[in-house]
């Protein structure tokens, strides 16, 4: 295996990782968060709706992450705890800022889509931006998670600390909300989205 020039660790298991940044090996933090910032990052803005706040999420992941280590109890579960570090932060700013800009939510573009990458990139997507932005925060965090970030429902519902039932039942009342405020063409799309990621 060739390793690209600048990243000795490129293949690295997360656990060695992990255990080499705890020593403070500052490349190996760096390898982790090449492989994890823009998941994290893409969470973060899927719930916050702003580029800005994302990335502030983002950003706090990666410092509480380096300043201890330890809080990862088992190196298998770093995704997880990365993901729910930026889903837990994400809400916290949501209800700092309790409002998410739609201007700013449409501005940004996504380098790396997930499932429903069929509704960016189309002006009219805003109407679903709008309508995702309207639901209650668990439900959009389970829509961005199963959805946008590609986690089966067990890991999504090991990130968001519930069970997989509670998971199905965010996930069916989210799409019949979106299904409620949408029309027409929109809600056929959804439906088509939606069987993606059954």
């Amino acid at each position: 295996m060739s390793v690209a020039p600048g990243r000795k660790w490129a293949g690295t298991a997360d656990g060695d990782l992990l255990a080499s940044a705890a020593l403070g090996d500052s490349t190996a933090f760096a390898e982790l968060a090449t492989r994890y910032y823009a998941p994290a990052y893409r969470l973060a803005w899927r719930l916050c709706g702003n580029q800005t706040d994302a990335e502030d999420v983002a950003q706090e992941v990666f410092v509480k992450l380096w300043k201890d280590p330890a809080q990862v109890r088992q190196a298998a579960a770093l995704k997880g705890w990365i993901m729910r570090a930026a889903s837990n932060g994400a809400i916290d700013r949501l209800r700092r800022r309790k409002t998410a800009s739609l201007d700013e939510a449409i501005e940004v573009s996504d380098a790396q889509p997930g499932a429903v990458t069929v509704l960016e990139g189309n002006a009219a997507s805003a109407r679903v931006v709008s309508a995702m932005a309207a639901l209650p925060e668990r439900q959009r965090q389970a829509l961005a998670l199963v959805y946008y970030e590609n986690f089966g429902n067990a890991e999504a519902a090991a990130i968001m600390e519930t069970t997989v039932e509670a998971i199905e039942s965010l996930l069916t009342r989210a799409r019949k909300s979106l299904r409620d405020s949408l029309s027409g063409e929109w809600r056929d799309l959804l439906d088509g989205v939606t069987a993606l990621g059954k």
